[in-house]
């Protein structure tokens, strides 16, 4: 499934739609170059789940959490990984588990140490818009995406 985006109003309102159909848990990975709205498909989609603070790329220190009404929200950003074993330090298999969002990025700095995900959003940019391309990796993201494409009907 593919979504087009054309400024970040559209990518934080596509970002509330996913929080809305992941229900407050499983994980994401969201990857694309620098500068392609990873950080703000976040930020909305923290926002649709109440948080009302900031909400930055936690590049440096690798994970961010965020206790919002019926979720604990883990925000990674991979970027700055020079080893995924690194992970091993931050107790990365804590972060997972029932009741917890868990969103990547940049989770190719990873790749074959985290453990699975529900669904792969990959962000192309082209020129000013964004194309949001997502994959689902279990039966809990064939149901996020079920709902995201029917959320797209109903616009």
């Amino acid at each position: 499934m593919n979504v087009d985006v054309s400024s970040e109003n559209e990518m934080m309102q596509f970002g509330r739609c996913l929080a809305d159909a992941m229900g407050g848990r499983g994980c994401v990975h969201i990857s694309g170059e620098l500068g392609a709205g990873k950080t703000t498909l976040c930020r909305g989609m923290l926002r649709a789940m109440g948080h009302i603070g900031a909400v930055k790329s936690p590049t440096f220190t690798l994970v961010e959490p965020y206790q919002v009404p019926g979720a604990l929200v883990y925000h990674f950003d991979l970027y700055r990984l020079s080893d995924p074993n690194e992970l091993d330090y931050i107790g990365i298999e804590e972060y997972f588990g029932e009741g917890k969002l868990c969103l990547i990025e940049w989770p190719e700095k990873a790749a074959g140490y985290l453990p699975g995900h529900d669904v792969e959003i990959a962000i192309d940019v082209l020129g000013e818009k964004r194309n949001i391309g997502i994959k689902a990796n279990s039966p809990h993201g064939e149901r996020i995406c079920a709902r995201l494409l029917q959320d797209q009907v109903t616009r």
